[in-house]
């Protein structure tokens, strides 16, 4: 169950949603339920977590929310692992007409994934491939990519240039080694980057980049 502290940072999170916070908080609760469940069988999250999933996990993705623009509906998420930070994002935003695509590669996880969607009535296509195997050319134009504990940042830009149109923006979960990875991907590519500190980690800060392309 959520605590009073997560409760608070919860409504915060969730301040512009349209949707009824009970409704969002009652499918956070079912999604942390089939996580614990799937978790007996496929490592979906550190064992170390499971205590804090309101805190590591759900907050952790819904801090992205105050960083959407009102225009933004088509979203992708490279690396999903156990949803984060796209499934709870999805919750927050259902019925507004966003749309997600999560890209995990790791068979069960995909399974998960797929249920969790189906069982909640997400707006959310899981693709088993991995992000070099799809072709960008087939994919809408995102408004807004995602990752979390995916890659260092250099790769990272990589992983995503495929995908960006003009008006994409990246909005990245990174650690302490931020200002690191900064400088070696400015190296090889050139974009706009805002940094706005994680509400969740002391050393994490989020990372919105646009205007990505090689140099």
């Amino acid at each position: 169950m959520i605590g009073a502290a997560e409760s608070a940072q919860l409504k915060a999170h969730l301040r512009d949603c349209v949707r009824p916070h009970d409704s969002i908080l009652a499918d956070l609760e079912s999604y942390s339920e089939l996580l614990r469940k799937w978790q007996r069988i496929q490592n979906l999250v550190s064992r170390e977590t499971l205590t804090t999933i309101w805190s590591r996990h759900f907050l952790d993705s819904l801090q992205i929310l105050s960083l959407l623009l009102p225009t933004d509906r088509q979203f992708l998420d490279l690396g999903s692992g156990g949803g984060f930070p796209a499934l709870p994002m999805a919750i927050a935003l259902k019925g507004t007409g966003a749309t997600f695509l999560l890209i995990e590669p790791n068979g069960r996880k995909v399974s998960f994934l797929r249920t969790v969607a189906r069982e909640l009535g997400l707006a959310v296509q899981v693709d088993g491939r991995r992000s070099e195997e799809i072709d960008s050319r087939e994919t809408p134009a995102f408004d807004v990519i995602t990752s979390r504990a995916l890659a260092p940042l250099p790769q990272l830009c990589g992983m995503i240039a495929p995908f960006f149109g003009a008006h994409t923006r990246a909005i990245l979960h990174k650690g302490r080694e931020h200002v690191e990875e900064l400088a070696e991907a400015g190296a090889k590519w050139r974009f706009n980057v805002l940094s706005t500190n994680s509400d969740t980690a002391e050393d994490g800060v989020l990372l919105a980049l646009s205007n990505l392309v090689s140099k």
